[in-house]
């Protein structure tokens, strides 16, 4: 089993600085709530990765099909609970390319290996939560 540690060290106030994969980024909270607005919340994180371990598979898997798109977008919708802990109880990916004589057979294909066989993310969050997608195609 190959475990992985990533280091998150307090800053002031809010603000944490986590290390990954040797880079760092900053997360912090509004001004609102006593943050000072110097990078991103927590849980918007968890949109960003899976539509990272996403969109990687897919651009790896097409460039396997020899499709090349000249644009390629993930855009993820999260669905908050309302109440406390406010958690994702949803979110929405939408897949969005760009090309000329894109084959759609094989777009979707990609997409269906990422969300059923290679996404460690979408994995993980189809056990709590529902996960959707849909694909949006513009000829150039």
């Amino acid at each position: 089993m190959k475990a992985e540690r990533i280091t998150t060290s307090w800053l002031n106030k809010m603000g944490f600085e986590a290390e990954i994969n040797g880079h760092k980024i900053i997360i912090d909270a509004d001004e609102n709530v006593g943050g000072l607005d110097r990078g991103p919340r927590p849980k918007p994180l968890m949109q960003v990765s899976l539509a990272g371990c996403t969109a990687m598979d897919v651009i790896s898997i097409l460039d396997k099909m020899r499709v090349e798109p000249t644009d390629f977008k993930v855009h993820v919708d999260g669905e908050l609970t309302e109440e406390h802990p406010k958690h994702y109880k949803s979110m929405h990916i939408v897949y969005e390319f760009t090309g000329k004589d894109l084959p759609m057979a094989k777009i979707e294909k990609a997409v269906s290996l990422s969300q059923d066989r290679y996404c460690g993310v979408s994995f993980v969050y189809n056990k709590v939560m529902e996960i959707t997608h849909e694909i949006i195609v513009h000829e150039e």
